[in-house]
């Protein structure tokens, strides 16, 4: 299968060491992936090469059948939009100019752009921050409007890198909905976490199948699950080397650190 983003036995290497080997994984259009895996599994690398930031040292990544290093900028940014795990602003802009800059894709005008950025605003909740200058914002709100930069780029796929890591718990939850209203929306999405458990926000029970879990350790792929199969626990436990617990709460399932702790 060609169609979306697909990983051919991709493999990253850096300074003669192996980041990611083997890697071969596919991203049709309209899918929910979450990578999982500790710290230092190469998942920020994997996102960068799928960006085509980074020359494979085997194997290639591929946006329906066209090798992603080939394709002109604006033709990649209408497919991805990254979001990262550490952005910095340090420009005094308004929020309204620093979302339009998203828009740079497209061949229109401004009044154009600024009409689909303060759109882009309004689908996350943050219209009313669009004369403020993105240094004052807090982090909550600075990341809805990393969000909004995503949509007005208007990609096919979103590739978002532990987006809520900073945010506080209510914060976290309600952006794990945004994100998941911008899948059932028709984007395809490709998130990184490290708690299993903010996956709950991405869809209602009934769709939890529809999520797929990955899990990446030391450069190498060890799973592939929906969120709801009853091997992911303990697929977890073998990716975290840790005892979990499964809770079920209103029909979703939690996995929790077990009393024993580590083995």
């Amino acid at each position: 299968m060609s169609d979306g983003l697909q990983l051919h036995g991709l493999g990253i290497s850096a300074s003669g060491r192996a980041i990611l080997e083997d890697i071969s994984l596919s991203i049709a259009p309209g899918d929910c992936v979450a990578v999982v895996g500790p710290n230092g599994a190469g998942k920020t690398t994997l996102f960068k090469a799928a960006l085509g930031l980074l020359r494979p040292s085997s194997g290639r990544v591929t946006w329906h059948g066209e090798d992603v290093r080939s394709m002109p900028g604006r033709e990649r940014a209408a497919a991805m939009a990254w979001l990262p795990q550490r952005t910095g602003v340090q420009e005094v802009v308004p929020v309204l100019d620093f979302v339009r800059a998203a828009r740079f894709r497209f061949s229109e005008g401004r009044r154009a752009a600024t009409e689909a950025s303060f759109e882009a605003l309004r689908a996350v909740g943050a219209e009313s921050l669009s004369s403020q200058p993105v240094t004052t914002l807090s982090g909550g709100e600075f990341q809805r409007v990393l969000m909004a930069t995503l949509v007005a780029q208007d990609p096919q796929t979103f590739l978002l890198d532990e987006p809520a890591n900073h945010l506080d718990p209510a914060h976290q939850a309600s952006f794990y909905r945004l994100i998941s209203r911008q899948w059932q929306a028709g984007r395809s999405v490709v998130c990184v976490t490290h708690d299993i458990n903010l996956l709950t926000h991405l869809s209602p029970p009934e769709r939890a199948g529809d999520v797929r879990v990955v899990g990446l350790r030391d450069g190498r792929l060890c799973f592939s699950l929906c969120l709801s199969d009853g091997q992911l626990k303990s697929a977890l436990e073998g990716l975290f080397e840790m005892s979990l617990q499964e809770v079920e709460v209103s029909g979703r399932s939690y996995f929790l650190p077990h009393s024993e702790g580590l083995r």
